[in-house]
């Protein structure tokens, strides 16, 4: 496996279109000729070894043309195409550096995209639990950054020429547009959980109707929609714990806006690979991608979405323990906000300013508790902004008021916060969520006043369920 501060090989973004067909390809086709299997049977032979019952023969089977041509790497199958032959597959691909746990695959081609978003989420269905250890592994580092950058200076690929008409017409990718708001909602209010396979079907099913080619128009929206649906799949993933497969799709998300050219979005999801990475104690690659994305949004229109970009990069300082650059960080992230107009097509609200920057005075406060006081105020802003909210960021709030609460010494106010935190946690299905409540559960070991063991006792409760 690649260090994680190394540069990447020197092919390894580069979709591999040259005449000379790469090791693994050669040795693919070999495989599958020597059991006299055509390619209709081989994609047969890889849907029983992945356990898929009713999967697709025909779009596989063009799949595999793909990857015996050495088009793409089946990093996503991979492991199943080591089982369908009885091989290992260190042996089957030597080592190829797309077999690396933590390694992405960047492809700014769509077709390339919506082929690596298909192999990705049909993998995804039926992760097993040899898979699902991969699934943690996180990519950082210049393997992580580097590519990053192109999305500031890639121009938008090409789309292939249209067909005089496709599958679906502009209704039927309004309906999927309206589903993708559904979901959107789910993962605000619930977090992973069952719902995470639902988004995977859909983006999956978007993926292969932008296989066979459609008019450019609805190919354009259609981009969009699995450019969100990735999103929202990441978000998911990681709140099922799953965070390399949660970084994925945030790379897929950000390369299936790239025919859309729409910059805002992009710059939402690495404000998101770049909250990630902070959850995950990474905060200076963190800055690096916040720093990109506000490279890529210097327009007054934005302003909001720079806002929530500065909260990153003050959460980024908190990592970095610069205390007075945090401070400026999220100045400049309130004046922003102050001065926007509109929503400006995103989430980013009054209540979601006040609650990350409560909840980066409460990283202040575990260290100094002279910052609990703040932490306080600002959290507690946001649980008001929040009204009777369901969601998973009221869960986080509250558990958050609960710690500043017991830093002050209030324990009386760190047991009523702690209860709602507790009662708002099962109403989601949370990693960050469950996190948080350990981080709390933990900080009140060494209390012992009433109600603190009733309490503590509800918290490892919730964190089981």
């Amino acid at each position: 496996m690649r260090r994680l501060d190394s540069p990447p090989p020197a092919n390894w973004c580069v979709r591999m279109t040259g005449r000379q067909r790469p090791e693994w390809a050669v040795r693919l086709k070999a495989e599958r000729e020597a059991r006299n299997w055509n390619k209709r049977e081989m994609a047969r032979q890889l849907l029983r070894a992945a356990g898929i019952e009713r999967g697709s023969v025909d779009s596989l089977a063009r799949q595999i043309r793909d990857w015996e041509n050495g088009n793409h790497f089946p990093r996503e199958w991979a492991t199943t195409y080591a089982v369908a032959f009885g091989i290992d597959e260190d042996e089957l691909f030597e080592s190829s550096p797309f077999v690396a746990d933590s390694a992405l695959l960047w492809v700014w081609d769509p077709s390339a995209t919506s082929a690596a978003i298909y192999d990705t989420t049909m993998r995804d269905l039926i992760l097993d639990r040899r898979q699902a250890v991969k699934a943690l592994t996180v990519t950082a580092g210049l393997p992580l950054i580097d590519p990053v950058q192109r999305w500031l200076s890639a121009a938008a690929g090409t789309l292939p020429d249209p067909p005089a008409k496709g599958r679906i017409g502009m209704e039927e990718v309004a309906q999927l547009e309206r589903a993708t708001d559904v979901f959107r909602t789910w993962e605000h209010s619930y977090g992973g959980g069952l719902a995470r396979k639902a988004v995977i079907g859909q983006l999956s099913e978007v993926s292969e109707l932008l296989k066979d080619g459609l008019p450019r128009p609805i190919a354009l929206r259609l981009f969009g929609v699995m450019a969100r649906l990735a999103k929202i799949a990441a978000n998911m993933s990681w709140d099922s714990g799953l965070q390399g497969v949660a970084q994925r799709y945030y790379v897929l998300g950000l390369q299936a806006a790239q025919p859309t050219k729409d910059r805002r979005f992009g710059a939402g999801i690495l404000a998101s690979m770049a909250r990630q990475l902070l959850y995950l104690g990474r905060p200076g690659d963190a800055l690096e991608l916040v720093r990109l994305a506000l490279d890529g949004t210097r327009t007054s229109e934005m302003a909001r979405l720079r806002a929530m970009l500065h909260t990153r990069e003050a959460w980024a300082y908190v990592g970095l323990g610069r205390v007075e650059a945090f401070r400026r960080a999220t100045g400049t992230a309130e004046e922003m906000f102050a001065n926007a107009s509109g929503d400006e097509g995103t989430s980013f609200n009054e209540a979601e300013l006040a609650g990350v920057t409560g909840g980066r005075y409460l990283d202040l406060a575990q260290h100094d508790p002279q910052f609990a006081d703040d932490a306080v105020i600002y959290i507690s802003r946001a649980i008001d902004l929040r009204a009777h909210s369901a969601g998973r960021s009221l869960a986080l709030d509250f558990a958050g008021l609960a710690h500043a609460h017991l830093i002050q010494g209030d324990l009386d106010a760190t047991v009523a916060a702690g209860r709602a935190a507790v009662d708002a946690a099962g109403r989601v299905s949370s990693d960050r969520v469950r996190a948080q409540l350990g981080t709390l559960e933990q900080a009140l070991a060494k209390r012992s006043a009433a109600g603190v063991a009733d309490l503590r006792a509800s918290l490892r409760t919730a964190m089981a369920s």
